[in-house]
């Protein structure tokens, strides 16, 4: 294994670049570099499971065919270099098809969530002028509540209407690869925010090799072992890292169409026989909230499970290596940004348990005051990335709207961490989730992963709620095990169980029980609507 400080300290962008993109700056295509470089050698890229139990291998060869009829089609409907192009389907091999043929085109790929509803449509392909969407037959009728909505080309279509397999097999299964420069867009991405529309990011070619880094080095895809990503790909974690990353680097993908479910993942990885799998938290706090079932399934399956989305658990890290005798490592990403903080399955650093981690290899990551000055070890602050020594860094801002998040050299995340004497950061929590009570600072994270540690304890979510005395006091909404219910003695055990493990400040001194936490699709839990809630509470309270 390599040594983390070497492969850091003697990055090298050239090389980084030669090693994963074929083309020169100035003439590159991402179907060429996921697609076509990979054509000839007979390999797999793409294992699909339906949720009816079917399944089907793609080749890189198959695929290329099937994108250049696809970019044959979009250029027959006036779609040219540089105009966005969105799908808005199920984790099949059409979505590929889709992405891969947009990308031939040299076109931008526009993921939509399969669970978004109309308005959320709306504002994306206005935001992008998006010339076409590709729809299942099960989300059809969302597009006709969309504004000036683009055309439509259809999965398993109703008469009358373009369908995707007939239109698509009237293609000549030859195109030629249209080649753009490295700071071109691929990618059309837009952010979810606590607060305000989503912001469209567009993601320049270049990124690709920023993409292959964090997988070689922090997820340490290896060649001859299956991966799965879980990540549904209408999100940047799973757009970046199951379905490019790994297609550029020659690797197969995954691709399960249903929904999450424990029995599913347990068959899928069985089947496939998944050594390298990479999720969310969310999905592996559900598997231990199965463990008896998952340990008889997955006990010795795994060999690396990366985590992504917000920080893990240390219950979940423990029962990673003592119940399923493998390693799970967290990762810090975003949108704009694709994963910079990270422990590395592929490198040789110290782990820190509940640490986020290092810099990947070609970032510099630092922790900022609100002065803009670096800070030392042991200082909450901004998690901030140098763009002068991160030649990765890819973030070109967002489309047509000027940004705050470039401050001088810095780029700023928006989330407070905090520099460890080993180097290694830890995650403190968003800059808007940091509890103030009675002149402390808190960070959401600790006392929801006290809370998990608690055997009645599935999830758990923390927030300040307003307060006169103290500014703010620490409230946490927990969701039990099926089988217990809520009650005042509970709520006070899980008060004293958080006390005992932190401190006489940050335990919370109210605790809600509810069935579940408000969450965004990708299984981010929401703080900031339970904050709206008791913001709402207490004025209401007052007037």
């Amino acid at each position: 294994m390599r040594d983390y400080l070497t492969a850091a300290q003697s990055f090298d962008l050239d090389q980084a670049l030669a090693s994963v993109l074929s083309g020169h700056a100035d003439a590159l295509n991402a179907c060429i570099e996921c697609c076509d470089r990979h054509a000839d050698a007979g390999r797999v890229a793409l294992y699909w499971e339906g949720r009816d139990g079917s399944s089907a291998t793609w080749t890189f060869a198959q695929l290329q065919q099937a994108a250049a009829r696809f970019a044959n089609l979009l250029h027959s409907r006036g779609v040219r270099p540089g105009d966005c192009v969105a799908g808005m389907l199920p984790r099949t091999p059409e979505l590929l098809i889709t992405i891969l043929g947009t990308w031939r085109l040299g076109a931008v790929y526009q993921p939509l969530f399969t669970a978004f509803g109309p308005k959320a449509i709306e504002h994306r392909v206005a935001s992008a002028g998006t010339r076409l969407v590709v729809v299942d037959a099960a989300n059809r009728a969302k597009l006709d509540e969309v504004g000036a909505a683009p055309p439509l080309l259809t999965l398993n279509a109703s008469a009358g209407e373009a369908d995707f397999w007939t239109e698509l097999e009237s293609q000549s299964d030859s195109f030629e690869p249209v080649l753009r420069t490295a700071s071109d867009a691929f990618l059309m991405m837009f952010t979810s925010g606590t607060t305000g529309l989503a912001k469209p990011v567009p993601v320049p070619l270049k990124a690709i090799a920023a993409f292959v880094g964090y997988l070689r080095d922090a997820v340490d895809l290896r060649e001859d072992e299956a991966f799965w990503n879980l990540a549904d790909p209408g999100w940047a974690y799973g757009l970046y890292y199951a379905v490019t990353g790994p297609l550029a680097m020659g690797h197969a993908t995954t691709f399960y169409e249903g929904a999450f479910s424990v029995e599913s993942t347990c068959r899928v990885i069985r089947k496939y026989d998944i050594r390298n799998l990479a999720g969310s938290p969310t999905a592996y706090r559900l598997l231990l909230a199965a463990r008896d079932e998952v340990q008889a399934q997955l006990k010795g399956q795994l060999r690396a499970v990366s985590s992504a989305g917000e920080p893990l658990t240390p219950e979940v890290i423990r029962w990673f290596a003592e119940g399923l005798h493998c390693t799970i490592h967290d990762h810090y990403g975003q949108t704009e940004l694709g994963m910079v903080l990270c422990n590395h399955h592929g490198l040789e650093h110290p782990v820190r348990l509940g640490a986020a981690g290092y810099a990947v290899p070609g970032h510099r990551v630092v922790v900022l005051d609100e002065q803009g000055r670096e800070l030392p070890a042991g200082q909450p602050g901004v998690l901030a990335v140098d763009r002068r020594r991160s030649p990765l860094f890819w973030f070109p801002g967002y489309l047509g709207m000027a940004t705050q998040a470039f401050v001088g050299d810095y780029y700023l995340s928006g989330d407070t961490v905090e520099l460890n004497e080993d180097g290694s950061i830890s995650f403190v929590g968003r800059a808007d989730d940091v509890i103030t009570t009675s002149g402390y600072r808190v960070g959401p994270f600790d006392v929801e992963s006290a809370l998990i540690e608690h055997p009645a304890v599935i999830e758990a979510a923390v927030i300040g709620k307003p307060d006169p005395e103290r500014t703010e006091l620490v409230k946490a909404f927990v969701v039990l095990h099926m089988d217990l219910n809520g009650s005042a003695e509970l709520a006070e055990e899980l008060k004293q169980h958080v006390r005992k493990r932190l401190s006489a400040h940050a335990y919370p001194r109210e605790v809600e029980f509810v069935a579940e936490l408000p969450k965004t699709p990708s299984g981010k839990i929401q703080r900031f609507l339970l904050r709206n809630q008791e913001i709402a509470k207490a004025q209401a309270c007052v007037n």
